[in-house]
């Protein structure tokens, strides 16, 4: 649901409300009561919510695991080359 940012020609006050695309604008102020709102223009504002907002959440194939990849490759290269080292005395 989208958040809009409203203020009050009467009193000044601004919030944000909470509402679906669906519902009418708000009128009612609710620090003076007044029906003075106006919706404003702002930069948009989402929430995210629930779990697994991760990085890996719409990769597929390879690409899901990057922090695993980097792990095990940086291993092996490490592991090879103290191979060579070995093999060159």
């Amino acid at each position: 649901m989208p958040i809009y940012e409203y203020q009050c020609g009467e009193c000044g006050h601004i919030f944000d409300a909470l509402q679906k695309m669906s519902d009418d604008p708000l009128k009612a102020c609710p620090e003076c009561n007044e029906d003075a709102l106006k919706k404003l223009l702002s930069a948009p504002k989402f929430r995210l919510k629930g779990s697994g907002w991760y990085e890996t959440d719409f990769k597929t194939g390879s690409k899901r695991n990057i922090a695993d990849g980097a792990s095990s490759s940086g291993g092996g290269a490490s592991s090879s080359g103290g191979g060579d080292k070995g093999s060159d005395s």
